[in-house]
């Protein structure tokens, strides 16, 4: 799996709440910074994202701006506000939904690999 490319390598300041409001495409989805086999991922979007799991990799999600919801394969949906974070377990099967504009940080494996799937 080819690697992404990171925006901000080591020791390169970055102003997260400028990308946040920068980021203007209906759904953004960029890795900010790489710490050891992790990364910082910005997402913003509207809409739905596609049913998916990550088969090796927690996804930590932490809402900056927006309501972001995060819908379970089990019927349950975690509701997040700004400044609210969830960690989603590997091999959960989740889609998240923006109710409106939303604008998140996500902590993963670098390589995670995104499986997606029928509901």
């Amino acid at each position: 799996m080819p690697v992404e490319p990171i925006l901000h390598p080591a020791l390169t300041l970055m102003d997260i709440a400028v990308a946040g409001q920068e980021s203007t495409e209906p759904y953004r989805n960029v890795v900010l910074n790489q710490v050891n086999e992790s990364c910082l991922r910005l997402a913003s979007f509207v809409g739905d994202y596609r049913w998916h799991l990550h088969p090796t990799s927690d996804e930590l999600f932490l809402v900056v701006a927006g309501l972001l919801a995060i819908e379970l394969a089990d019927g349950r949906t975690l509701e997040l506000r700004p400044w609210q974070a969830v960690t989603i377990p590997a091999g959960m099967v989740h889609r998240t939904r923006a109710i409106g504009r939303t604008v998140n940080l996500c902590f993963e494996h670098l390589e995670s690999e995104t499986v997606f799937v029928e509901r």
